[in-house]
Parts: structure tokens; sequence; C-alpha cells
């Protein structure tokens, strides 16, 4: 904070006898800052269904903590990129707070019954959460690579852009392999350079790594804190996921899903597959 502001500051309360301003020339400065009017003039619902709003506004809580999410991993990865490791663990438990509301918004929508998620579903024509491109930037940042899913975003230029951009990139997950390679650990050659658009299988190799930086569980030692910071990531991904699934599940079984895939099923694989999972596959071998 300047000086000046402060004393600005100071001067106001002073003049307001320690109370809050009342009076301004039109919007509120919060509204203006905050863009609130244009906020809540985006809750449109297509029916009378009171259930509708709820979703719509979950829906688009969660796209806003996916980019807060998604910034916050951005942050965490160049950190590493740099070798700043404590910068790159405060990135990372910052997002964790993001991501424990991302798991809790999910009860928003839990007393929402079949027959009320009916009474609107239709409106939703082909739209699913699927189609999220600001999802599938998250799911790229952590290594789940796949140029086809950009396919339904080529008719929007920006999320285009951005999409093929973190695909080229070096995953959160890469960087932090990179990061251990460069302080001499035996990454395998092709998990430091290689095609970064595509998605690569667990090493065994990558797993003995990690195996070294656990065996020095002594205070001190960031490799192993970056790693728990990452399993705490991926078990936040995979909470998200499984209460997505059972939200589905609870509004309308096995149906298929609006955006054309299985639903359920789809939904229940992706659920189980592991993220990181050679920090999860050490677990065992430890």
């Amino acid at each position: 904070m300047s000086p000046s502001a402060a004393l600005s500051r100071r001067e106001r309360a002073e003049h307001n006898g320690d109370r809050p301003t009342l009076s301004f020339d039109g919007a509120t400065p919060y509204v203006r800052y905050g863009a609130i009017d244009t906020l809540l003039s985006l809750q449109r619902p297509n029916t009378d269904e009171p259930a509708e709003t709820s979703f719509i506004i979950t829906t688009q809580v969660m796209e806003l903590l996916f980019t807060l999410v998604r910034h916050e991993w951005e942050q965490a990865r160049d950190a590493v990129d740099a070798d700043d490791v404590p910068a790159a663990l405060a990135a990372l438990r910052r997002a964790h707070g993001a991501q424990d509301v991302l798991v809790e918004s999910w009860d928003l929508l839990a007393t929402m019954t079949p027959t009320r998620f009916n009474r609107f579903r239709d409106q939703l024509g082909e739209a699913s959460g699927f189609q999220s491109y600001t999802y599938r930037h998250l799911e790229f940042l952590l290594g789940n690579k796949s140029a086809a899913m950009i396919g339904p975003h080529r008719a929007d230029p920006r999320a285009r852009a951005e999409l093929e951009r973190a695909l080229a990139e070096p995953s959160l997950y890469d960087a932090v392999l990179r990061l251990l390679h460069r302080r001499g650990l035996p990454v395998p050659a092709e998990r430091v350079e290689r095609d970064w658009t595509e998605a690569v299988e667990a090493h065994p190799d990558v797993v003995r790594v990690w195996a070294v930086v656990y065996a020095d569980d002594r205070p001190g030692n960031e490799l192993l804190d970056l790693a728990e910071a990452l399993l705490d990531t991926a078990e936040r991904v995979t909470r998200w996921r499984h209460r997505h699934l059972m939200a589905v599940k609870r509004a309308m079984g096995a149906k298929p899903g609006t955006g054309g895939s299985a639903g359920l099923r789809w939904l229940s694989r992706n659920a189980q597959q592991d993220v990181f999972p050679e920090l999860w596959q050490l677990r065992t071998q430890i």
C-alpha cells in the first residue's frame, strides 16, 4: 500500500466518524471492481424449476474456481521451472484451498432429485461439462494430454489457442520431473525431453526416482515436500471426480449423458484414473 493511499483511507475514516461511506456517484466501487452487475446478470434459467438456478450457479462457480486453480498450477509450474520450490509449494497450497471449495460445491446439487432435474434437463440440449475448456486446461496441466479433446473448441479461436498452447507445453508434473533431473536424480531421458503433446504411461524408473526422494524424510527435504503437495493435489482431483460421478448417479442414474457420452460409465472410468500414478505406485513399493 502506498503511503498516500494509507493517508487517504485514514482521512476518509476520520471524516466518516469511523462509519462506512454511504454515498457514491453511480455504482459502488465494490460493484465496479468485481463487475458484480455483470456477474449477477449471467443466471438465465430457461424453466420455472428452482433447481435449474442452483444448477446454473453451481456450474458458474466451478468455472471460476477452475480458472483460479489453473492460475495457481501455472504459477507452480513456472516456479518449478525457475528452481523455486518454496514458491511452487505456496502456489500448490493456495490451489488446495480452491480445490476443497470445488469438491464441496457439489453439495449445492445434493438435494436435486431426478424429477427436478428432468424438468429442465432437455433445456441443456447437448451442453455438457465435458465441453468446459477451463476444465480441459486443468487436465492438460495434470498431464492428461489428448489433442482430440481440443476438437469441441475448434470454432472458438481463443479457447482453441489456449488449449493448443497447453497441449504443447510441459505439464506441472513434467516440470517437476525435469527439476528432479536438474537436481541430479536419474530421471529417464524420455521423460526429460519428449513430445509434450503426448500422454505417457507410468515408468518404473520414475517410481524408483521418487523412492530416492522419499528415502530422505528429514525435515527440510523440499523435494519430498513437493511430492507430498502433488499428492495432495492429486487426491483432491480424484475427490472432485468422484463427487461428480455421484452427483450424476443421484440425479440421472445410468442414462446417456447430454454431451453424447455413456454418462455414468464415462465418469466412472475417469474417476478411476490416478493423477500422477507414479507417486501412487511408489506407496506399494516402499
